[in-house]
């Protein structure tokens, strides 16, 4: 899939992997949830497909908080308070752990609502906002939301279509 270059191709990737990797994550045995066997976020670990779905809800709720700080003129700390980019094992770590409470179907249900105020803030904004100018460095808005969103639903869906393998 090619890199997203306007806010209709931004939305058409997070709709596409999303539905793609919910499909695969249906896929995955109730009882094997929290078997703590997929390569995990930081090397030399290992995750659950409980946190795989724990990544990436925090991923996505993290972008919405830094929409909606950029949105009230905040100024944005990222990738996260507390986090350098170079920290991002230990940010998956405390993903995990965010949302450990959560069974299996809240843990999906979480995600798909992140998604659904994913697609709802992407939609009210226009391509000049997500694609007119850096946000973060040299990345664009829509790209900053890319990275985070439709990049690692792709990356996900490779990992639980490997490990529903074995």
């Amino acid at each position: 899939m090619a890199v997203p270059a306007s806010k209709a191709e931004l939305l058409a990737a997070i709709d596409l992997t999303f539905d793609r990797l919910m499909a695969d994550l249906a896929r995955t045995p109730l009882e094997r949830v929290d078997e703590t066997t997929l390569p995990g976020h930081a090397a030399g670990t290992l995750m659950s497909p409980a946190d795989l779905v724990a990544y990436l809800i925090g991923w996505n709720e993290l972008v919405l908080k830094w929409l909606d700080r950029d949105d009230r003129g905040q100024p944005v700390d990222f990738p996260e308070t507390g986090f350098g980019w170079n920290q991002l094992g230990s940010l998956a770590g405390k993903f995990y752990a965010d949302y450990r409470a959560l069974d299996w179907p809240q843990r999906l249900e979480r995600l798909t609502l992140a998604k659904a105020r994913l697609i709802e803030t992407i939609s009210a904004r226009s391509d000049a906002e997500l694609y007119g100018r850096p946000w973060y460095d040299k990345w664009t808005k829509g790209r900053m939301i890319q990275f985070n969103t439709s990049s690692p639903y792709a990356n996900a869906r490779g990992r639980i279509r490997k490990w529903l393998k074995t």
